[in-house]
């Protein structure tokens, strides 16, 4: 059976999806047509249920929950990997509401962390993630939400952290911050799910018992971007959550979801979340 796959080509993803995309561990017999896009053009797919089985944020699922459901491995969930709310001048938290913010997309986490943190926050402006820092430069913007390797690069360029959404979410919910995961379509039947989350588990193990032999796969889709922060921005976002959220990371997701809706932000999610 061929199933179509997409993922972003940022270092995390392509870390992870190596070993399937280039027929390293046994795909038990499914060939997988892989597209790789930016996060958010991958959200906007799947609203139009594009592709089988997708990389995607958690906030964006919550808008195809109906379609898809979501696999316990892949998934961008931690600690200390927020999103940071930066900007160019000093600008104090009671102010954020006034502010035009850049954000990496309307249904990226990172949006609906500033919206959790800053429901009064209303005046944004949708940029590529790679372009935000670069618009507070030109004072395009007055503040951004930045994600990927930006979190590690953006001091260099003059710029200032007003607060890190991350770690705001972790301080008052006391769990780690779920960014993205992988889902698949609800409507193949449970044993494909769970064989598909089983692949993505064995893509995982393989990347973090073999790391060397992934990284030809990643440096292809960079984009020029230096060793050090590849390496980086893969010890920030793959981790043991990434192997299987077990109940903690279950917990980060569904918590987020139940926050959001009780701040009526996003619709309900269709339960259950998981392939069980």
């Amino acid at each position: 059976m061929k199933l179509t796959l997409g993922y972003s080509p940022c270092p995390n993803d392509a870390f992870i999806f190596d070993a399937i995309a280039n027929k390293k561990i046994d795909t038990e017999g499914f060939e997988f047509d892989v597209m790789l896009e930016d996060v958010e053009t991958l959200n906007e797919m799947a609203l139009h249920e594009t592709l089988d089985i997708s990389k995607l944020s958690y906030h964006a699922y919550a808008y195809v929950s109906e379609k898809y459901i979501l696999l316990t491995s892949g998934s961008a969930l931690g600690r200390g990997c927020g999103p940071l709310l930066i900007s160019k001048y000093k600008i104090p938290q009671t102010k954020i509401e006034y502010c035009v913010i850049g954000i990496p997309g309307k249904l990226t986490t990172a949006n609906l962390l500033l919206s959790v943190a800053f429901p009064e926050a209303l005046t944004k402006k949708g940029l590529i993630f790679s372009k935000i820092e670069d618009a507070l430069l030109k004072d395009e913007i007055d503040a951004g939400v930045i994600i990927h390797e930006n979190r590690f690069t953006f001091e260099k360029k003059g710029l200032q952290k007003i607060i890190d959404l991350g770690e705001y979410w972790e301080n008052k919910y006391k769990l780690p911050i779920p960014l993205g995961g992988i889902a698949i379509k609800r409507n193949f039947d449970i044993d494909t799910q769970k064989r598909i989350n089983r692949i993505v588990r064995n893509s995982v193990e393989f990347a973090l018992q073999n790391p060397a032999q992934t990284m030809n796969y990643v440096k292809e889709h960079a984009q020029e971007m230096e060793t050090s922060v590849m390496q980086q921005h893969i010890e920030l976002y793959v981790n043991d959550f990434t192997v299987d959220l077990g109940e903690e990371g279950k917990n980060a997701v569904e918590k987020l979801y139940t926050i959001a809706q009780s701040k009526k932000i996003i619709p309900s999610v269709r339960y259950p979340l998981f392939v069980q």
